[in-house]
């Protein structure tokens, strides 16, 4: 096609694309899509962007598709990548223009040529920072944005390379380029502080803040990423001192810029100040060593600012927060902490960093920002209130994570707590004084009063671990805080929430147990439906504190189960945000998990509300996770599937583990301890179960995170129904497990095998027919004797169960291994048969040992020679093992200690026995509680060899065989090759 006829295509199909019509849109995305790999769209592309004329949306549209084709196809080695004299072109015509008006395409351009730098500056892009350095020199303003906006974008790419030549030319060039930018940064800087004096237009403050604050971007880069050690650096050190005046006088225009009534220009210049900020954050946080000589002017400035009258006239809220993390990261800076004997600190920029801050942190200076923390910015404030009032549950909700960075009260309460931590003993009298201060009941009707005491109250709960000693809480929770709880005027939800909160906080740190009780009943009063909802979403965060602390007791609560679980519930119902119905199903389902099966009588209501809440949580993932934690302690304590849960369990389930649904992603691991607290608590196999294990074969190959969880369950229907899951999905299963342990390390690998031997011992016969796939990769592990110890001797179990109970089988593998190394099958045995002698010692656990020792009692009449020419080996390794298991009672009579002396009897849970070890390392936690599946576990035992077989008896057996197979004659020369110890003991245990 001719170019002008190929750009009108493009341009009609962009026009498309822009179109808020899906029946229109759609197509034209799909061609955009087909175009994108051929040769010559992005040269078409690159002209409708720079052609000013055409429509915004479409230039828009096109640059994003540039964008997007630079991401897929501009690395040499991507499928349909780009050709090099395309790319020529693209970059030529990149940095011939920068005069886009349309501030947010040329923010995608200069994006789209920091991505094209990063594959190809400096060697196939050598122009591009050159000319970027010519472009920022203009005197045409628009272009000398445009240039800033780009080199910020570069830069920003560049220094995000992390192999060491790549950082060696970045440092190279940080180091010729940062004196400049200074100058270009001091220039608009001035010029705006100038314009401000002057009162210029807000036209020309924008103009010359904004390539303020690009170029200010620019240099953190530059002297975060660009000087190993900025502190060597002349230039660097001279550009951060200038930070703390640019911060001063930057304040000084924010005051005058707030009477111009120009939301942008606010914003614009809060902006920048926080910039100059970061400058200070970021070289704390990358290069603290390089940061010492600003930790007093640092301090100085934060605290001047954020806790002085003088200060406060100047600030804005995202200021304070950035004052509050910069005396947070000095305080709490690894680099700043010396050795306890401070002589012994290696490094003495470490020594000079502690000095500086402890010589600021003077009683004096502490105990003021400790008031000023605690009276002006601990109290609510109006908007808080207007909030509590409006939406109370958004009010309530905790701010988590890294919420302090950029949050007001987080921030407030984190400095707090680090500055409390760090300086206990001077801090913890001044709070002390300020609880005394408080503590005397205030007037409902002196709402200063009671922020003032709220405010001391969050301290206090805050400080609590540090506060330990200083606090007699029984006292004071019986005798005032308690009493405070009775007060139900309006005004003082604000003192009833406060306390709440800091009963839980205190809960597990110092309340003596026989006050539990008195907690529980405050804590349930105030769930009450007639009380304010904050009040009641805070007693249940209080609620839960109590039941999850280590010295809780379960009898001690049972009192208050029905009416907390209950108001709990109505809670719930009543709560319209998602995040509050997750925080109160939380709670309950933590109730249910600590008092066990007392909660049985009281989940009928909760049992017929969850299908209701999943229906409406559709669109709320973790609410449904939530919801499906719930469900697993629900059957845990009930201790059976309900008819009522059945129905709703299983398509939870089938949702939670469907690998083709985008559910899979929030639900998987709770799915899956549902799936199997559902299986451990099912008497019987069900069609259900059977389909729901279709998603098996799936998951194990989805992911390996939760392999360990999937092989449970594998194992958990393997119990259920053996026969059943073996004709079904079991050969697959083992196939996926087989091309699994190809490329899994030790822990992934024991799993596996464990896996295998499970299928064997549920059904010997056909469990072996299922596992063949499987057996030449473990039987070939044997004979090159490559393991380490846990998986050699699973793999000896797996090798000795099939010899037992399919010796045809047993035989195949051998075959199969014989032919893939070139050898007979009894050679294959004969190195087998090494293997084993030698490394069966090593073999510690008795059940395992005896099983190897019927193995090779069964081998004996095999009729191989490989056997015959070993027989004293084996003998030896036989009579250890009867050695170690046989027990004699006061009369002297022997027996086998593994044997189950009435298997009408349920075995003793000893986690020395067989099935024991072999689900050692599938359960991470103790169940405690009797299930269906404990039984099947129990049963399975009843049928292993190890517990129904004698050794001795079953030697005795093998040896008299062996006699009449091969005659007097050679089995008297048979016993001829052992040696005189071990013929003797062999004496001793059967008649020879």
């Amino acid at each position: 096609m001719e170019t002008m006829t190929t750009e009108q295509m493009v341009l009609d199909v962009l026009n498309r694309a822009s179109s808020q019509n899906p029946e229109i849109l759609k197509p034209a995305e799909a061609k955009l899509l087909e175009w994108e790999t051929q040769r010559g769209f992005y040269t078409v592309l690159s002209n409708i962007i720079s052609n000013l004329n055409i429509d915004v949306n479409v230039r828009w549209i096109a640059v994003l598709c540039f964008k997007n084709g630079v991401d897929k196809y501009w690395r040499k080695t991507a499928p349909n990548a780009i050709s090099e004299e395309e790319k020529q072109s693209l970059k030529r015509s990149l940095l011939s223009s920068f005069n886009e008006p349309v501030n947010q395409i040329a923010t995608q351009k200069a994006v789209l040529i920091a991505k094209i730098a990063r594959t190809d500056c400096p060697k196939e892009w050598n122009e591009l920072l050159p000319t970027l350095m010519q472009v920022v020199e203009s005197n045409n303003s628009l272009v000398q944005h445009r240039g800033l906006l780009t080199l910020h974008n570069v830069i920003k790419a560049l220094c995000s390379k992390r192999l060491a030549g790549d950082r060696r030319l970045f440092q190279d060039f940080a180091a010729s380029i940062f004196s400049f930018v200074v100058n270009l940064w001091n220039g608009f800087t001035e010029m705006f502080f100038q314009n401000v004096a002057q009162n210029s237009s807000n036209d020309v403050l924008v103009v010359n803040l904004e390539k303020a604050l690009l170029s200010l971007r620019i240099l953190r880069k530059l002297s975060l990423h660009g000087f190993y050690q900025p502190q060597k650096s002349t230039d660097c050190m001279n550009f951060f001192k200038i930070i703390f005046e640019r911060i001063k006088t930057s304040l000084e225009c924010l005051r005058q810029i707030r009477n111009k009534n120009h939301q942008y220009l606010l914003e614009l210049t809060e902006k920048f100040i926080v910039h100059l900020t970061k400058v200070l954050l970021s070289t704390l946080d990358v290069r603290p060593f390089a940061f010492v000589d600003f930790i007093q002017p640092t301090l100085e400035l934060a605290v001047y600012y954020a806790f002085t009258p003088a200060g406060h006239e100047f600030i804005f809220e995202r200021f304070v927060i950035q004052c509050f993390n910069l005396i947070k990261g000095i305080l709490l800076c690894t680099e700043y902490r010396p050795a306890k004997v401070i002589d012994l600190t290696k490094d003495p920029e470490t020594v000079r960093a502690y000095q500086i801050k402890m010589a600021f942190f003077q009683p004096n200076t502490l105990t003021e920002i400790c008031r000023k923390l605690v009276t002006h910015y601990f109290p609510l404030t109006q908007d808080e209130l207007t909030t509590w009032d409006s939406d109370p549950e958004n009010f309530v909700h905790d701010e988590v994570g890294e919420s302090w960075k950029y949050s007001l009260r987080p921030s407030m309460e984190t400095i707090f707590v680090t500055l409390f931590h760090e300086f206990r003993e001077t801090l913890a009298p001044i709070l002390l004084e300020m609880i005394r201060e408080t503590n005397c009941m205030v007037s409902p009707d002196d709402m200063a009063g009671i922020l003032k005491k709220d405010a001391v109250y969050n301290a206090v709960g805050l400080a609590a671990y540090d506060m330990y000693d200083e606090v007699d809480f029984d006292q004071w929770f019986m005798n005032t805080l308690t009493e405070e709880l009775k007060v139900k005027d309006n005004n003082y939800r604000v003192i009833r929430r406060r306390v709440t909160s800091l009963i839980g906080n205190w809960t597990g740190i110092k309340l003596s147990p026989e006050l539990r009780p008195a907690l529980y009943n405050c804590v349930t009063n105030l769930l009450e439906s007639d009380e304010d909802m904050a009040v009641r979403l805070t007693a249940s965060t209080a609620l839960r504190h109590a039941i999850d602390d280590f010295e809780f007791n379960s009898e001690q609560f049972r009192p208050y189960l029905d009416r907390s679980f209950n108001l709990l519930f109505c809670l719930l119902k009543e709560a319209k945000e998602c995040e509050t119905k997750m925080h109160v199903l939380n709670v309950m389902t933590l109730m249910v998990e600590r008092v066990g099966q007392t909660i049985s009588p009281h989940t009928a209501a909760l049992i017929h509300f969850l299908p209701l809440l999943w229906t409406e949580s559709e669109d709320h993932n973790m609410l449904r996770v939530a919801i499906v934690a719930t469900l697993v302690q629900l059957v845990r304590a009930l201790g059976h599937v309900s008819a009522e849960l059945n129905p709703f369990l299983l398509p939870v389930i089938q949702l939670g583990t469907d690998v083709t649904q985008g559910a899979i992603v929030y639900l998987l691991e709770d799915s899956l301890e549902l799936w199997l607290t559902v299986l451990e608590n099912s008497p019987v196999m069900t069609n259900e179960f059977m389909r729901l294990f279709d998603n098996m074969p799936g998951l194990l190959e989805y992911s390996s995170e939760n392999l360990r969880l999937c092989l449970i369950i594998c194992a958990a229907h393997m119990l259920l129904d053996p026969e059943n899951v073996m004709r079904t999905q079991g050969v697959e299963i083992i196939k996926i497990c087989d091309g699994m342990m190809a490329d899994m390390r030790n822990e992934g690998l024991i799993m596996l095998t464990r896996l295998v031997d499970t299928f064997i011992r549920a059904n010997p016969e056909i469990g072996c027919e299922t596992v063949k796939s499987i057996l030449p990769r473990i039987f070939e592990s044997v004979y090159k004797d490559n393991d380490v110890y846990v998986i050699m001797s699973l793999n000896f179990c797996i090798l000795s169960r099939v010899l037992i109970s399919s010796p045809s089988i047993f035989r195949e593998v051998l075959l199969i291994i014989a032919g893939r190394h070139n050898c007979s099958e009894q050679d294959v045995l004969a190195t087998i048969l090494d293997v084993w002698i030698r490394k069966m010692r090593n073999v510690s656990q008795q059940e395992q040992r005896k099983l190897l020792s019927l193995a090779l009692s069964n081998l004996l009449t095999s009729q191989s020679n490989p056997v015959l020419e070993r027989f004293n080996g084996i003998m030896l390794n036989i009579l250890e093992t009867l050695n170690d298991i046989t027990k004699y009672d006061d009369n002297g009579t022997s027996s086998d200690s593994l044997l189950m002396p009435n298997l009408g009897e349920e075995p003793s849970a000893d986690p020395q026995d067989q099935y024991q070890f072999q689900f050692q390392g599938y359960y991470p936690d103790d169940r405690e509680y009797e299930t269906d599946h404990e039984h099947r576990k129990n049963q399975l035992l009843k049928i292993d060899p190890i517990h129904t077989v004698c050794l001795r008896d079953y030697l005795q057996l093998q040896i008299v065989e062996l006699r009449n197979q091969i005659g007097p004659v050679n089995y008297q020369q048979l016993l001829q090759t052992l040696e005189a110890d071990t013929l003797q003991q062999l004496n001793s245990f059967v008649t020879m």
